[in-house]
């Protein structure tokens, strides 16, 4: 079975409280469904669009574990915490196996 990656991009940062607040959820949410952090912080280099704001690149063991991580009570707390702290995409690849 293929892992699954979350990669999140954030367009803007409008409230570095509110962002701290989820990350101090998000943080033990996403690895206790068994997420692992592979990047986050800024982008060193951007093409395109040219945004140099933060990236994050987590890894899970499947797509259905992803899911099942995001959907969990505890990333939900962590995303009301955020609430409009932040605008930004967040994403679930399938690797390449």
């Amino acid at each position: 079975m293929a892992k699954a990656y979350w990669v999140a991009t954030y367009r803007s940062i409008d409230n570095p409280d509110k962002l701290a607040a989820y990350a101090k959820l998000a943080g033990p949410a996403i690895q206790g469904a068994g997420g692992r952090f592979l990047a986050r912080g800024p982008a060193v280099q951007a093409w395109e669009a040219g945004i140099l704001q933060r990236v994050v690149v987590i890894e899970f063991d499947s797509v259905a574990a992803a899911r099942a991580a995001h959907d969990s009570p505890a990333y939900q707390e962590a995303l009301a915490a955020l609430g409009d702290g932040a605008v930004r995409d967040l994403r679930v690849v399938e690797g390449v196996a």
